[in-house]
């Protein structure tokens, strides 16, 4: 072979050569081939000996490898596997050639062997598809980059760049690897990363992607990360992880392969010996009979039916902006009956503004913003950033706070000059709160603490012109907010967000694909809750939910319904991501959360991309069934019309891989 080899690398182009280096199993059916050929003619020829040689060669070229992977798994592992078996298989018809002088019989051998090589190469050919959809990703991004120091670009290598340069993008070149643009404003083509079909526009401040391309404008960016942790790079480090990890149906299928390959050899052995010895059959018949029955009961096919499914279906979401985490969630993802929304951020834009201050008597709505915005500068909640945007943009100065406390979906309390002031839901200021809330910084020595550690709120005085107002806000689908200092209610702060325009159509169309059952969950208020439901169509509707109460309800729908996934931000969301069968985030295509916590990734935070990937993943469920029914189907038919028929070892051969290749072809349909 190694002569072989060089001499192939003297005579042959190049390109052929790569191929060959590329494929050495479709090399080595190729030749197995040309020998088979050979030695069949040389037989018919009457040049017995040239032929028995070209046909032993025909099965060590093209039979090394099976042989080598069958050994390996029965030396390491102690079982048996389909590669044995047609070796087996091979190896029994040569011979019973030289037993019977049928040299033909080798000729039999040989085509088993040349089939099941082609089968092989031609499977690799077909994965060799997807592996080089997921490499194209790795293509996305440039070798070099412009850096700019001094005023004067410099070409530098990618891999060398560091936090704080600064790169010079030209009008349609690709960015090399993440930042945040210096100087400059563009429209960017997302599509390479998101899937977005529309550039985005973009300016100083805004986030640009490794892999996308810039638009008509120069572009300074500055690096906030290493390249290594760019967007793309961690795509595609999850994307090959996807490949190497295995769902549970595959590895039920594995464990199945072994225990069937037994007894299949267990039945060759009763079928080649039994017949003859009690029945009175021929020696030579029975044996053929038996070792064709080591080729077509081989479960093949069936091992082909989902893994070369499963990775086209993560290929073709990675393509489209989806990120399947792996096979597991891609099968799941067919079989999803009901899916659960967070609201804010997930069926409404997240893009939160204030919208109506009312102070009480005897305040002003600047005294209000000032001590709300005082308390949530330390909370990141985008309620908080809504507050706070509002403050710098009214020129409000902020006062020192002290002892600053949240509860998750409550509400947030500290002390302005020794003073407590508590911020949050109407409903959970009228009560005290009985557990140790979250301190959000280091708490300084204040007044008012009970001996357990937690800030005690007294019952505030009713306002019933504020709640009237607060209620009719409410209704309109907007948040409200209480202030309240000591025992007196300052004021309240409306803030409104814009439900999706896409979110509508998408809960109808979810329900024309069969999703039994919409949800939403959110923290906020009833009347809110319903009329953003009602805009947008969900079925049902919890809100008021902490954290842990999303979990509760996950769990009520997980028994009523086989498959739930939750759709959330991948951060407030979490437990509830993680609770649920699948957890989706609309994350945006630069969080880490989401890339790292959920288990399907939206990558352009684009809610309108669901569907895409139920599509997939419904459709990846339709062809492992087609292709599980054909892998069985095969194995059975072929069975009947060896022992029925006169079926050949090579037309065994034939329909068993025939039925091989089939089933990995179809799985590939998904790449089209």
């Amino acid at each position: 072979m190694f002569r072989v080899w060089r001499m192939m690398k003297l005579t042959l182009p190049r390109k052929l050569q790569n191929w060959c280096k590329t494929y050495p199993d479709a090399l080595a059916a190729l030749l197995c081939a040309i020998l088979t050929l050979l030695g069949w003619l040389a037989l018919s020829s009457g040049w017995l000996g040239g032929g028995i040689w070209m046909l032993l060669a025909a099965y060590i070229i093209g039979g090394y490898e099976p042989t080598r992977e069958g050994v390996t798994t029965l030396s390491e592992e102690r079982e048996l596997d389909v590669d044995l078996l047609m070796i087996v298989a091979a190896l029994g018809a040569a011979i019973l050639g030289f037993w019977q002088q049928d040299y033909y019989l080798l000729v039999d051998g040989a085509v088993l062997i040349l089939i099941f090589a082609s089968s092989g190469a031609l499977e690799t050919i077909a994965l060799h598809r997807t592996e080089r959809n997921i490499r194209s990703l790795m293509q996305l991004t440039p070798d070099t980059a412009r850096v700019v120091q001094q005023g004067r670009e410099q070409i530098q290598a990618t891999e060398e760049l560091q936090i704080g340069d600064r790169i010079l993008v030209k009008p349609g070149e690709l960015f090399p690897t993440d930042g945040i643009i210096h100087e400059g404003c563009s429209t960017i083509n997302q599509a390479p990363i998101t899937g977005e079909s529309f550039p985005v526009e973009k300016g100083t401040g805004d986030e640009v992607f490794a892999g996308t391309i810039n638009g008509q404008g120069a572009l300074t960016v500055e690096l906030h990360k290493p390249p290594e942790s760019s967007l793309i790079q961690r795509v595609i480090r999850l994307v090959e992880q996807a490949q190497t990890n295995q769902p549970p149906s595959q590895q039920f299928l594995e464990q199945f392969e072994r225990g069937y390959a037994k007894i299949v050899v267990l039945m060759g052995l009763g079928l080649a010996t039994i017949p003859p010895l009690w029945l009175g059959w021929d020696w030579e018949t029975t044996i053929y009979r038996a070792l064709i029955f080591l080729v077509v009961a081989s479960p093949c096919a069936l091992m082909a039916a989902i893994m070369p499914t499963l990775l086209s279906g993560i290929a073709k979401g990675a393509r489209q902006g989806i990120l399947f985490k792996d096979g597991a969630q891609l099968e799941s993802m067919g079989d999803i009956s009901a899916i659960a929304f967070d609201k804010t951020g997930t069926l409404t834009l997240g893009q939160l503004n204030v919208s109506t201050i009312i102070p009480a008597a005897g305040y002003s709505k600047t005294e209000v913003l000032q001590v709300a915005a005082s308390l949530e500068d330390y909370s990141e909640h985008p309620l908080a950033q809504a507050i706070l945007q509002t403050a710098q943009a009214e020129n409000i100065s902020l006062l020192p706070a002290t002892g600053v406390q949240a509860k998750v979906g409550q509400g947030i309390t500290g002390y302005l000059q020794e003073q407590q002031v508590t911020l949050g839901n109407r409903k959970h200021l009228d009560k005290s709160w009985g557990e140790q809330p979250r301190t959000l910084i280091a708490s300084q020595d204040s007044p008012q603490h009970n001996s357990g550690g937690g800030s005690v709120i007294t019952p505030l005085k009713r306002d019933s012109s504020l709640s009237t107002q607060s209620q009719h806000l409410e209704t309109q689908g907007q948040t409200v907010i209480w202030v309240a200092r000591k025992q007196q209610i300052l004021g309240l702060i409306a803030v409104s967000d814009q439900i999706r325009p896409q979110a509508a159509p998408l809960l109808a169309t979810l329900k024309q694909m069969g999703i039994k059952t919409t949800v939403m969950l959110t923290g906020d208020n009833a009347a809110t809750a319903q009329t953003v439901a009602q805009t947008v169509g969900v079925d049902v509707v919890y809100s008021d939910l902490l954290p842990e109460d999303k979990v509760q309800v996950v769990q009520q729908l997980q028994q009523k319904y086989s498959t739930v996934a939750m759709v959330g931000d991948g951060i407030n969301d979490a437990p509830a991501l993680a609770q649920a069968n699948l957890g989706i985030t609309m994350g945006g295509a630069g969080s880490d959360m989401a890339l790292e916590t959920a288990d399907i990734v939206l990558m352009a935070n684009r809610l309108e991309k669901l569907p895409q990937a139920i599509r997939i993943g419904q459709k990846s469920k339709r062809i492992i069934r087609q292709n599980i029914t054909l892998a069985l189907a095969s194995v059975v038919l072929l069975i009947i019309a060896n022992f029925f028929g006169e079926l050949t070892l090579p037309a065994g051969v034939l329909g068993h891989e025939g039925s091989t290749l089939l089933v990995t072809l179809n799985g590939l349909r998904l790449l089209r």
